[in-house]
């Protein structure tokens, strides 16, 4: 089993970066797709960006990319997400993920969660 962790999230002014932190559990080696979703209050939980664990091959939605990085330190357990030029509408609780099968883009596709990580983005 994988237990997941989030941590790293806070309030920062619009242009800011954060780095959230998602420390595993038990043994990440079963898991093949590492990803971040968020969800704003009242709106449904949505992709932002996933990771093929053993390959690398990473997966941004269109609202983040160029401005959020997904990656991982397999020596520590954990996955990160580099968060820069952050505006308002980021703003959300930060989930991650973990995928016995595969990088997916929809939730469906991961089997294990974390409680979140709220960040705020405002002035």
């Amino acid at each position: 089993q994988v237990q997941l962790v989030e941590s790293g999230g806070g309030l920062v002014q619009p242009g800011g970066s954060l780095r959230l932190s998602c420390a595993a559990s038990g043994s990440i080696f079963s898991a093949n797709g590492m990803g971040w979703f968020r969800q704003a209050p009242g709106k449904e939980r949505e992709f932002v960006a996933t990771m093929a664990w053993r390959g690398g091959d990473t997966y941004y939605a269109d609202s983040v990319k160029g401005r959020f990085t997904i990656s991982g330190d397999n020596a520590k357990n954990t996955v990160y997400l580099q968060m820069n030029s952050l505006k308002p509408e980021d703003t959300a609780v930060y989930y991650c993920a973990a995928s016995l099968r595969g990088a997916y883009y929809s939730r469906h596709g991961y089997e294990y969660w974390g409680r979140g990580t709220q960040v705020t983005v405002s002035s």
